[in-house]
């Protein structure tokens, strides 16, 4: 008896899967599975932090075992994950945090990386971002920040203008007054910089003053347009990417993993597809209970209206 099917290329018969991967495949989509891989990853984040002690002794070795049986579960999970798809393992690829869980977990057999070396303790800190993957809200944020790079890439261009431009008349305004704060563009960009906090903010204003009363509009101007517009700015940006992948998350589970429609699209393009008509349909059902909301207002008055001419 063959197992369930998985959809094959475009026009190709579905490949039945097999008994190891069903079995797989019920192993990495168990709610137990998901949680025995996050303590082991905070157990190995609890191990990094302990090493950072000096003198550890006799648990140096204790904790080298350890890290090995770290490593022998993350594999063990990547195994049974790859193995979850049957005929068509290049599909695990095909998803971001496979691809990162893949790779956190292979570069620590590099050949090259053994010892305490910075680069190897770098690798096994990063396995505590996987914890990302099991938190619905965290993978959320960061889809949010990473769709948002566009946008703040924009935005860090206009911010380094704008800054450039504020530098440049520091540099022209206070350069020979306070040499050590504008003597350069340099110094003049850092300080404005450290200004962004706004707690050097009562200093500069004082020092501003005795030069000249109208520094104030220098200070107060670039207040307003950096520290409150460009950040509110930046702001709307991550929030309004964060509400697209909101709605890709809620609608992820809707789409396929693979293009089982055949038309040839990315499975992206699909939610993206889905979550425009979701958008749709809530915009006629709220001009649908706005029209219901003003029959029901209109139907008292219409009664009393019918009666009048009858009196």
């Amino acid at each position: 008896m063959t197992g369930p099917t998985v959809p094959g290329p475009r026009g190709a018969p579905p490949a039945p899967r097999s008994k190891l991967a069903d079995r797989c495949a019920l192993i990495a989509d168990s709610r137990a599975f998901d949680v025995v891989i996050v303590v082991v990853i905070m157990l190995n984040g609890a191990v990094l932090g302990f090493e950072t002690y000096r003198d550890l002794g006799a648990a140096h070795p204790a904790l080298r075992w350890i890290e090995w049986f770290f490593r022998l579960v993350f594999v063990v999970e990547i195994a049974i994950r790859v193995l979850a798809y049957g005929r068509r393992p290049q599909d695990f690829f095909k998803h971001g945090w496979n691809v990162f869980d893949f790779l956190v977990t292979a570069t620590i057999f590099i050949p090259g990386l053994h010892g305490d070396s910075g680069v190897l303790r770098f690798l096994r800190v990063a396995r505590v971002l996987r914890l990302v993957r099991f938190s619905p809200g965290l993978r959320t944020i960061v889809a949010a920040l990473w769709r948002s790079l566009p946008g703040v890439a924009g935005f860090l261009a206009l911010a380094g203008v704008t800054l450039y431009m504020y530098g440049m008349a520091g540099w022209l305004i206070f350069g020979k007054h306070y040499p050590e704060q504008y003597g350069d563009i340099g110094r003049s960009l850092l300080t404005l910089f450290v200004l962004l906090s706004l707690e050097t903010l009562p200093d500069l204003i004082e020092q501003g003053i005795a030069v000249s009363p109208w520094t104030l509009v220098y200070y107060v101007s670039f207040v307003l347009i950096t520290v409150n517009l460009l950040l509110n700015i930046l702001i709307a940006v991550i929030v309004n990417s964060m509400e697209e992948a909101r709605r890709l998350e809620m609608t992820e589970r809707l789409a396929p993993d693979y293009d089982e429609d055949g038309d040839g699209l990315p499975d992206e393009l699909d939610r993206i597809a889905l979550t425009q008509r979701l958008d749709d349909l809530r915009a006629v059902i709220a001009a649908l209970e706005r029209e219901l909301r003003i029959d029901r207002e209109d139907a008292p008055a219409r009664p009393r209206q019918q009666r009048e001419p009858a009196g």
